[in-house]
């Protein structure tokens, strides 16, 4: 308990900027979260080519919501006429319906991820302007009033990077994992295309 007090005695001597701060960082680490758990569970509960031919050919599809090859093959099962031309574009409908699923959220993880710094630097400004605001009244001599406006231009740097650093990162990574099942969405629309 005593290690959360001090935490956050430590982050409110940032000043008023570490409110946003923190509200940026708990929005973009729960999107992070849903891209991955997301992520996840398309590739891990996914079926094997072969079986989405087969639940094609068979037009009986398994449930909805589990893997993308497996999502796409039950929504072109719903849709499908039976006519071949007809199929092949709606085929290619259902496919294109699964790209802003995979995207979802991940520009809004940059941009948190990109606002972390600056808002880091809005706090730096601010604790330099209070640390000259003392020097121009009290001269050097009032050092714990220095040393107040240097505390929170220095704690709100380290904290904007410190979200900023592995946002960036795992948004990176998070757009190529989405180019990956784009990649794999691509292949299996090709499949089933010379299928139906």
């Amino acid at each position: 308990m005593e290690i959360l007090y001090r935490a956050t005695e430590y982050l409110w001597q940032g000043g008023w900027v570490m409110v946003p701060l923190i509200a940026c960082s708990l929005v973009m680490w729960t999107l992070i979260g849903e891209r991955l758990y997301f992520f996840h569970g398309l590739t891990r509960r996914d079926i094997r080519i072969r079986d989405a031919i087969a639940m094609l050919e068979e037009k009986r599809a398994t449930g909805e919501g589990q893997g993308l090859r497996q999502r796409l093959v039950a929504n072109f099962s719903k849709e499908m006429t039976g006519q071949p031309g007809l199929d092949k574009r709606i085929l290619y409908s259902c496919a294109l319906k699964q790209r802003p699923v995979l995207n979802r959220h991940l520009a809004a993880i940059a941009v948190l991820a990109s606002v972390a710094p600056l808002l880091g630097l809005l706090g730096t400004v601010i604790g330099m302007v209070d640390t000259f605001d003392v020097l121009s009244v009290f001269g050097t001599g009032n050092v714990k009033g220095l040393a107040s406006g240097i505390s929170v231009a220095l704690i709100t740097t380290q904290s904007g990077l410190l979200v900023a650093i592995p946002g960036l990162l795992l948004s990176g990574y998070l757009y190529r994992r989405a180019a990956q099942l784009e990649m794999r969405l691509e292949e299996i629309t090709s499949v089933l295309m010379r299928h139906v």
